[in-house]
């Protein structure tokens, strides 16, 4: 995962509706690739072809409730991140999905469902504008509003630094390998 200040500013492409289940973004009948850089390619190819046609590297995406909802498959994520999405908006989002995302480098913004109806219609109305996300201040911009969105400490933390949850534990690694010799040379019957 890249880091930095994620201060994002992009177009936002993707306006979705209610309920967009994992299957959606990413069609269950690829769940064979693991080539992490290649899910991208069946992004949103069943249900939203007319969107796929238009979407860009870097561009955001504003939707409905319960975005990522259905099964807790990454690819779904992969495939978001792969293609460069960088920002969702919704009013809510499924646990898993969301924690997949935050490993994934996609930062997820939950604005209450009438900022996003604002954030829909600004779009709407000015196709091709560009709105903003601020992780450190935990704002998005639209429109000339300023919408505030709450995000766990640790979460951020690892959004700012670029850490997935390998990364992060691995900033550990002399405390990690402190603690193994001392178990070994504590309990010497566990060196079997």
């Amino acid at each position: 995962m890249p880091s930095g200040s994620l201060k994002l500013r992009g177009r936002v492409r993707a306006v979705l509706g209610d309920n967009v289940d994992t299957d959606i973004i990413y069609p269950g009948r690829y769940l064979n690739i693991t080539d992490r850089e290649k899910t991208a390619e069946h992004l949103f190819e069943l249900a939203y072809p007319e969107i796929r046609a238009e979407l860009q590297p870097g561009e955001f995406i504003v939707a409905g409730k319960n975005f990522g909802c259905g099964s807790s498959r990454e690819h779904a994520p992969w495939a978001l991140a792969d293609f460069g999405f960088k920002l969702i908006i919704a009013p809510s989002f499924a646990d898993i999905f969301y924690n997949n995302c935050v490993k994934n480098g996609i930062l997820l913004a939950t604005l209450k469902s009438q900022e996003v109806d604002e954030i829909f219609a600004f779009v709407e109305k000015n196709k091709g504008a560009v709105i903003s996300a601020d992780l450190p201040s935990q704002t998005v911009t639209a429109g000339g509003k300023t919408y505030s969105f709450p995000i766990d400490a640790f979460n951020k933390e690892c959004l700012l630094k670029g850490l997935d949850s390998i990364a992060w534990t691995m900033q550990f690694q002399d405390k990690i390998t402190a603690y193994e010799n001392k178990i070994k040379i504590q309990h010497p019957w566990l060196n079997r």
